[in-house]
């Protein structure tokens, strides 16, 4: 009786399922995420958009034809390529692209810098209140509720009318719109994985609460966290050049894309083109990150 069975098996190739059918390789769940995003054109071509932006930003006075600060009287508004100006230039004579690569700088570090903030922050309350329970959960999410009650745009105004234009008053108040949202995600997906079987074993194996939360909740926490996180970073943006805009975030003479916005409204039927272009480069890296955003939470849904 088995000699057959010893047979059949030996005739099966080793790269073959028992059925004869070509064996399907078994990925973790990291590869699988790895996979997906490799096979993802629309994700990988704008990731590499974005990444162009990032190092133009972060190499800007190797790429900067001009100093973003020289003025000149006499080269006033003057279109492209205007004496060696490949983009023109501003208001005050200023290279408009030496501007706008340097402004990549502020205006990527307003959007990135508040949402890792927000993230360590917000995602350790929200970890704390839907672990703890009870009270610290109450204590928590009622106080992030207050945040909640006004639109995150009039809360980053007030917050920024309150302490005063700046950068880092700008980043502080946007850091605070942030992390009522990222703390609510953050108790969300603990409160769903705190009373699961595997934690109730870990507990009854004598294991700690910090043990527990490093080693059992954090793994299941962190991705939908740094899934939130990515598609915040071109509201960031957005709300960090809305407020420049307003004269509440980035002062004069930075060169930031919301600042250069307000600053060239005045010239909208001079020179209409360079008007644009720094709404061209928010409306560019914004939907950037939105779309690579996308791409990685398709990625990272265990459900597909």
């Amino acid at each position: 009786m088995n000699k057959p069975v010893a047979l059949a098996v030996a005739e099966i190739p080793a790269d073959s399922d028992f059925d004869g059918a070509p064996a399907t390789k078994v990925r973790g769940y990291w590869q699988s995420v790895g996979y997906r995003l490799r096979h993802d054109w629309v994700t990988l071509g704008f990731g590499v958009i974005v990444l162009l932006i990032v190092l133009a930003a972060v190499f800007a006075p190797l790429i900067a034809p001009f100093s973003p600060y020289a003025q000149s009287i006499i080269g006033r508004l003057k279109p492209f390529g205007w004496r060696g100006h490949p983009w023109g230039t501003d208001e005050l004579g200023r290279d408009m692209m030496s501007r706008l690569i340097y402004g990549g700088r502020i205006s990527l570090m307003m959007g990135l810098v508040p949402v890792v903030i927000a993230t360590m922050i917000g995602g350790t309350l929200g970890v704390i209140g839907g672990f703890a329970g009870k009270v610290a959960n109450t204590a928590i999410m009622r106080t992030m509720d207050v945040f909640y009650a006004f639109p995150s745009i009039l809360l980053a105004v007030a917050i920024s009318g309150a302490m005063g234009g700046g950068i880092v008053n700008g980043i502080i108040s946007l850091s605070l719109v942030f992390t009522p949202a990222m703390c609510r995600v953050a108790e969300t997906a603990t409160a769903q994985v705190k009373n699961l079987d595997y934690i109730e074993a870990a507990r009854a194996s004598g294991a700690g609460t910090l043990t527990i939360i490093r080693h059992h909740v954090l793994g299941n926490v962190l991705g939908p966290v740094f899934i939130y996180a990515s598609s915040l970073v071109s509201v960031s943006i957005l709300l960090a050049s809305g407020l420049s805009f307003l004269g509440l975030g980035v002062q004069p003479p930075e060169p930031d894309w919301g600042l250069m916005l307000s600053t060239l409204r005045q010239s909208l039927y001079v020179d209409p083109l360079g008007c644009a272009l720094p709404g061209i480069a928010i409306f560019i890296t914004s939907i950037c990150f939105n779309l690579v955003s996308d791409g990685i939470r398709a990625a990272m849904d265990v459900r597909i």
